[in-house]
């Protein structure tokens, strides 16, 4: 509603295939068990959010609770009259937007308030109410007038957040930050398995419902559990998030008919469960459903950027086996042909200074074929790959190339420049060139850039190996970097986020690691930087993340 002013999945065998080549070679939170809603009605136990901010407006979430049986997915509830807030001040004496909305049943009792009229670039403070209760206040803001000559914008960067593998550590610290303008949420925002399923064995705690979801209760509840987490709201309330949606808000490796983790026998239709999946992500993310009912959306940044989030698996083609030949064929596409034409007319026709893509799997290609055989050999066995093929991850745009070739030959023949990728999905953190020829990289030239984060919690090497950092992933990251000329850097250790900054001169990728993804009060350290100067389409190394 709107108001103007008024009073065995492959991305466990990429990592898997990895952790082989190279056994060849500021406040801490409670962390409590998910709420309930026991003595409280109505109340909200789930938090507050924004996102999606624009130069006039944002978009603002919660979910309330209006009684003790209207727990998440059970349909069960009255219709709740709430009211919504926005204040330029923190105790709400200067309300300058406030509205209604009315939380049902038929929506999971989630609400949303995409508020219009406000000032751009400016810091607000948001809150709901219903009946007696108050909600938490959160703490949102725009994006700079269209053609306002923004000095900077600076994002946290996150992806793959698996709630049994360990604490949301990562996004506390990104919450207690002043200085962003927003958080990009790159997917994997929530996983699907059963309690036990991903990680084997578990982790620090267990997934709601136990089951794999499947049915609209199923995401529904998983999706309330996860907005339990103290750091994740403490994210939300602190920050305007804008989010795409990878495999895992759906199944694993999903794709237009059918995912990899999807049994239509026992697991029913697949068109029902992806629409049961997209429907309780638009009701529990503050994200603005866009053509066809899906994430791909453009934000503007004044003159200083603009962002083009992809959705990359409600169009795609079903993933080629490894080694079957068919990653070439261009029937075959990762992002159907409305939206790839979409992306590139935008980026064409963009008169900002940066053109920044939100990106769920890599763009860049990587190969683990060219690897030594003393290497490449455990690879094979592992993967169980024939011995003459290449060792690629099919998921990324590595399976679909001629999706990839025609974008850069677009980038290339338009003159389109400072074009930088931003990706997530691998649990690794990477920085590198993508080059229009990779087999002859660097005498190809590079036509973008990309800085990959790594995930939150998800397993990465160390954590399918069970070995300390810094061991056998060397191995493995001297091999990748030798085989990949074009990749400049790549952490397979590590568990964190990044912090994007923008100026017009260069885009820079802070990387920060968590010191252990299972403790709650987990500190968070700078690792490494790279920049990509205006007008270089390259990637270099910084020796200070910016202050």
């Amino acid at each position: 509603m709107t108001s103007r002013f008024s009073s065995t999945p492959r991305r466990r065998t990429v990592v898997k295939a990895v952790a082989a080549t190279a056994a060849a070679a500021p406040v801490a939170l409670a962390h409590a068990v998910p709420a309930t809603a026991a003595d409280l009605a109505p109340a909200f136990l789930h938090g507050v959010a924004s996102g999606d901010p624009l130069p006039d407006g944002v978009l603002l979430w919660t979910r309330v609770t209006p009684g003790p049986d209207a727990l998440p997915g059970s349909g069960r509830g009255a219709d709740t009259p709430v009211r919504w807030e926005v204040a330029e001040d923190r105790d709400f004496t200067r309300v300058v937007a406030r509205g209604d909305v009315t939380a049902r049943a038929a929506g999971d009792h989630t609400v949303k308030a995409d508020v219009r009229g406000l000032r751009p670039a400016t810091v607000y403070h948001f809150r709901f109410s219903a009946g007696g209760a108050v909600s938490p206040a959160g703490r949102t803001r725009t994006a700079p007038a269209a053609d306002a000559a923004a000095p900077g914008i600076r994002f946290g960067v996150v992806s793959c957040a698996n709630w049994e593998a360990g604490f949301f550590s990562a996004y506390r610290h990104l919450a207690a930050r002043a200085d962003l303008d927003a958080v990009l949420h790159l997917g994997d925002y929530i996983y699907e398995y059963a309690a036990g399923g991903y990680p084997s064995g578990g982790g620090v705690r267990a997934h709601e419902p136990r089951h794999e979801i499947v049915t609209l209760a199923d995401y529904r509840t998983r999706h309330a559990t996860y907005k339990t987490d103290p750091d994740l709201q403490a994210l939300h309330a602190a920050h305007p998030v804008i989010a795409i949606w990878d495999d895992h808000e759906i199944a694993n490796d999903a794709w237009a008919g059918g995912a990899e983790n999807h049994t239509p026998g026992t697991e029913g239709d697949w068109a029902a469960r992806a629409a049961a999946a997209r429907q309780a992500y638009f009701e529990w993310m503050p994200v603005r459903a866009s053509t066809e009912g899906t994430v791909y959306r453009r934000l503007r940044f004044g003159r200083l950027a603009d962002l083009h989030l992809l959705d990359l698996r409600t169009f795609r083609s079903q993933q080629t086996g490894i080694g079957d030949g068919d990653a070439d064929d261009p029937e075959r596409t990762i992002t159907g042909r409305a939206q790839l034409d979409w992306l590139k007319a935008g980026l064409a026709g963009s008169d900002t200074a940066w053109r920044l893509v939100g990106t769920s799997v890599m763009i860049s290609p990587v190969a683990f074929g060219s690897l030594p055989a003393h290497l490449l050999g455990p690879l094979v066995e592992l993967l169980g790959l024939p011995k003459e093929g290449l060792a690629v991850n099919v998921d990324q745009w590595d399976g679909y190339t001629d999706d990839r070739r025609e974008l850069l030959a677009h980038l290339t023949a338009h003159a389109v420049r400072n074009t930088v990728f931003l990706t997530g999905d691998i649990h690794m953190a990477w920085a590198n060139d993508v080059p229009v020829q990779a087999a002859t990289y660097p005498l190809s030239r590079s036509a973008a850039t990309e800085f990959v984060v790594t995930s939150v919690t998800s397993d990465n090497l160390d954590d399918v190996l069970n070995v300390a950092p810094g061991t056998v992933s060397l191995v493995a990251q001297a091999a990748v970097r030798a085989a990949n000329r074009h990749v400049k850097w790549v952490d397979m250790d590590g568990h964190g986020y990044g912090v994007l900054d923008v100026t017009s001169e260069r885009t820079q990728m802070d990387y920060y690691t968590v010191s252990d993804k299972t403790r709650g009060d987990a500190t968070a350290a700078w690792t490494r930087s790279y920049r990509t100067l205006s007008g270089t389409q390259k990637v270099e190394r910084v020796n200070q993340p910016v202050r």
